[in-house]
């Protein structure tokens, strides 16, 4: 059997593009750009917490990478370095490889090199740490949202929501609706570019991935603030569309979580623009409301109903 040693050898030690010393010695050597911030993020990942213990090790690779970068990307930072922790049940040489190649891969996608980490033996759970870049006060934050800012999320909601639920036997799909909503749970595609094109232009931003209430809410929150939402205008696929008429399903759009887009605010007059920036990102960018000065969330129809919402997202305590 090989050793822990072995395993960081073979299967977590890659060539670096802009790292000074990386795997292989005590601690990892670093360099910032001159004029740059350093953005930390951590995220732990717990087998049938954050994931059901038979997830393709692949995937379970590219997405525990990925949710890190997620947050680079709401802090409108460029990804660069991570380090990676993780307890293993048994040290199953099929499985690390898988997921050590689902890990690199994410992380040629997005340009961040694996600098460090640590292995041990123990109940399944991985812990990524990454650090990035931004220019010096240029960060996208949480408290930055002003009064009358519009509200904007990327891509679609819901749809990771809508598979793990189905995985669970908690909500039926079709075999060809789990293909559809699968990808968005296993293998989220964090929206760096986004997060890049951004500075300057969002007032606020933060990824979605405990559900868009509970996100929003911490926006709002660390800004003062409060929101109107239209339901209507909150993006959807047609999977999603077609279930909604279970009232379930409406809480797995709002506050289902996985979705890893991004949510941000940003001044009325930047409208033009941030649909400009959808065009040259190809990636589709929707107006969901506004905030306000008076506090409270709260969510209509396109003839102003009030929406009730029941539980705002997901919290690991909550009872």
């Amino acid at each position: 059997m090989a050793s822990e040693f072995d395993l960081i050898r073979q299967y977590f030690t890659r060539p670096t593009s802009h790292t000074n010393l990386g795997v292989g010695d005590d601690a990892a050597l670093l360099t910032v750009d001159q004029g740059h911030e350093l953005a930390i993020s951590v995220d732990m990942l717990v087998a049938d917490t954050h994931f059901l213990a038979d997830t393709n090790p692949w995937q379970l690779g590219w997405k525990s990478l990925a949710v890190n970068i997620s947050d680079m990307a709401a802090m409108g930072a460029e990804p660069k370095w991570a380090t990676l922790a993780i307890a293993l049940p048994t040290a199953d040489e099929n499985w690390i490889a898988a997921f050590a190649e689902g890990f690199f891969a994410c992380a040629e996608r997005f340009n961040a090199d694996l600098i460090g980490g640590d292995t041990t033996r123990g109940p399944l759970c991985i812990s990524v740490q990454i650090m990035g870049q931004v220019p010096t006060g240029q960060a996208l934050r949480r408290d930055g949202a002003k009064t009358g800012d519009d509200i904007w999320v990327s891509g679609q909601l819901g749809d990771a929501a809508l598979a793990l639920n189905h995985l669970l036997s908690k909500h039926p799909l079709t075999d060809d609706e789990l293909a559809l909503t699968l990808p968005a749970l296993l293998q989220p595609q964090p929206r760096v570019t986004l997060g890049l094109a951004l500075r300057n232009i969002a007032h606020s931003a933060i990824d979605i991935s405990d559900g868009l209430l509970a996100d929003l809410g911490h926006i709002l929150d660390a800004s003062g603030l409060g929101a109107e939402l239209c339901l209507d205008d909150i993006p959807r696929s047609a999977t999603m569309q077609q279930h909604l008429t279970n009232p379930s399903v409406l809480n797995m759009l709002l506050a289902g979580g996985d979705d890893y887009e991004l949510c941000f605010t940003s001044p009325a007059d930047m409208h033009n623009r941030i649909l400009q920036i959808a065009t040259e990102t190809g990636l589709a960018l929707s107006c969901i409301g506004k905030t306000r000065a008076e506090p409270g969330l709260l969510v209509r129809n396109r003839q102003g109903n009030l929406i009730e919402t029941g539980a705002i997202g997901f919290d690991h305590f909550r009872q």
